[in-house]
């Protein structure tokens, strides 16, 4: 039962992702530009509706649709960790034109170039479980 409600939330997400130009390599491009807030827009948005709710479910102990408790570990303070992973994540995204949620739009929609894409990000994935240990965390 869980996996299906899993797989018609990411296909919501999805379709909405795929209208509203979010998973387009040209609005990614503007973005990168500073030549259009319609990217800025929806992950501004994305983050302050995230933020909200995460604090709400803190502070109101919520449970989630299957009546499980909900608990959300507080995160390392690292300021190195966070500005070379959003760094490289960045230029990643830029150098692919997809990051990895519109990855699988894209597929979906057909695009079959973003397969490549789709091959690099989990092959990174890979490197990085099997050279975790080895990183300063």
């Amino acid at each position: 039962m869980k996996s299906l409600v899993y797989i018609i939330l990411g296909t919501f997400l999805g379709v909405v992702l795929y209208k509203s130009e979010a998973a387009s390599w040209f609005r990614i491009y503007e973005m990168f530009q500073f030549d259009s807030f319609h990217m800025y827009g929806i992950i501004g948005s994305a983050l302050a509706v995230g933020i909200v709710l995460v604090q709400w479910i803190k502070k109101s102990k919520t449970k989630s649709f299957f009546g499980e408790s909900i608990h959300i570990e507080d995160k390392e303070r690292s300021f190195a960790r966070y500005i070379l992973g959003g760094t490289l994540f960045g230029l990643g995204w830029a150098l692919a034109g997809a990051c990895p949620g519109p990855i699988y739009v894209l597929v979906g929609a057909e695009y079959w170039p973003i397969i490549l894409v789709l091959i690099g990000a989990v092959f990174g994935a890979f490197v990085y479980g099997v050279v975790r240990g080895k990183l300063p965390h």
